[in-house]
């Protein structure tokens, strides 16, 4: 992460991939914390312009944190939202406002109107 906070992308994937390798042999490909890693890969992937790599992973990612953790836990509900701002930077805004008008639904009735994802989710919108 802070690689990619750094701008030093190149190293942030390289590092998460080998993380990622890692954490699926010891940990399995269900745990929460590969799910994690996954989920920050994607993220590395969007912050580098590989934004067509970063849906495909993010959808993979939310596909298995509902099964695994649930639709309603906030990492499920992080994925949501980073997919639709990833979906928006594509140019498929539609999806994007789909998917951000049903997320701060089920925000709001999740954690609270308050809660820092919700208040994200409704710039978001706007």
């Amino acid at each position: 992460l802070t690689y990619r906070e750094a701008g030093r992308l190149g190293e942030a994937i390289d590092l998460f991939e080998q993380v990622l390798t890692d954490r699926q042999r010891i940990l399995g490909a269900d745990h929460p914390s590969t799910l994690n890693t996954r989920h920050n890969l994607a993220g590395a992937y969007e912050s580098a312009g590989r934004v067509s790599e970063a849906i495909t992973l993010y959808e993979q990612v939310l596909t298995d944190r509902q099964r695994i953790l649930g639709t309603d836990h906030p990492d499920t509900l992080k994925t949501r939202n980073n997919l639709a701002e990833t979906y928006r930077e594509a140019g498929r805004v539609d999806e994007a406002i789909d998917l951000f008008k049903q997320l701060l639904t089920d925000c709001k009735r999740v954690l609270d109107p308050g809660h820092p994802l919700t208040e994200q989710v409704h710039l978001n919108l706007q």
